[in-house]
């Protein structure tokens, strides 16, 4: 699994858990619906920390929390 792919994955996680939708996410951490779409649709390639870090505020979770998860722990190598 790639980086993306974890991230997208903790989040729809993360909004299932809280019956939440991608609109009221974005409405939540202040992060624009265009760049939470992009996140949960695969079209953004590298979504930055600062954003990660906005979204998780939302959510009310740390960014501790957010990347403690087996998603994360078992990457792939993305240099080749």
């Amino acid at each position: 699994m790639t980086v993306t792919t974890a991230v997208k994955k903790r989040f729809e996680e993360l909004c299932f858990e809280r019956d939440l939708n991608y609109c009221k996410l974005a409405s939540i951490s202040g992060v624009p619906y265009t760049t939470v779409k992009s996140i949960f649709y695969g079209q953004s390639n590298n979504p930055g920390i600062a954003t990660i870090k906005k979204l998780c505020d939302g959510l009310e979770i740390s960014i501790t929390e957010f990347f403690d998860t087996d998603y994360f722990k078992d990457l792939e190598q993305e240099i080749r």
